[in-house]
Order: structure tokens, then C-alpha cells, then sequence
């Protein structure tokens, strides 16, 4: 699966499960970390730690596995990572103190292409 398929894939998943400021990160200029940053909120603790085990458990149902995961421990900030996509789950204080829309704000942000017009 291309890395773009698969960032649109995760951040389409988010969305239908109520994650909010999902947003897709075109940062392959800037960094050999990725292509991609995928980036969520949850609106609880529990609400981040199931979004990111959702996205574990259908990538999974594809035969695409995180080559590493962080954050089952604290739930504040879970990182699933695909070698070319890394999604950020983040509760909403952690999304602001860690700031990685304006760390990484040189990314170009991918349109949301499931998004209705």
C-alpha cells in the first residue's frame, strides 16, 4: 500500500470514530522519518487509547502492522508507526503542549479527500 493510501486510510478510520483536528502531514521534504504524519485528538484518555488501538486493529485486519508502537503506558500521546506513515494520537492537552502542527508546520497539509464539499 502506497504511504499516501495508507495516511488517507488511517485519518479517514480517526475521523469515523470521532477523533478530532485530524489532520494529514506531507513531510517527506523535511525529514527521512516519513512520508506522512498522520495527527488526532481524542477527547479523553480513554477515547485516545481507543482510537489508537482501533487504528492498530483494522490496519491489522489488512495485513499492515505498526513496525513499532509508544504510549499503551500513559495514554496521553500514542505513536503508531508504519516506516513511511507515522500517526500521532494525542489527548487534547498533549496535542497543545507537544505542538507538532507548529513543529512541523513546513508540511504541507494533504486535503482530507473523504471530506464532504
Amino acid at each position: 500500500m502506497e504511504s499516501k493510501e495508507l495516511a488517507m486510510q488511517i485519518a479517514k478510520l480517526l475521523d469515523s470514530k470521532k477523533a478530532t483536528r485530524v489532520k494529514v502531514l506531507k513531510v517527506r521534504d523535511l525529514t527521512v522519518l516519513a512520508d506522512y504524519f498522520v495527527i488526532a485528538s481524542g477527547t479523553s484518555s480513554t477515547h485516545v487509547k481507543s482510537l489508537a488501538e482501533e487504528v492498530e486493529f483494522s490496519m491489522k485486519e489488512k495485513e499492515v502492522s505498526p513496525i513499532r508502537t509508544e504510549g499503551f503506558k500513559t495514554q496521553n500521546w500514542f505513536i503508531l508507526d508504519y516506516g513511511h506513515v507515522i500517526v500521532h494520537v494525542f489527548s487534547p492537552d498533549a496535542r497543545d503542549y507537544y505542538d507538532l502542527d507548529h513543529l512541523w508546520a513546513d508540511g504541507e497539509e494533504v486535503a482530507m479527500e473523504f471530506e464532504e464539499a
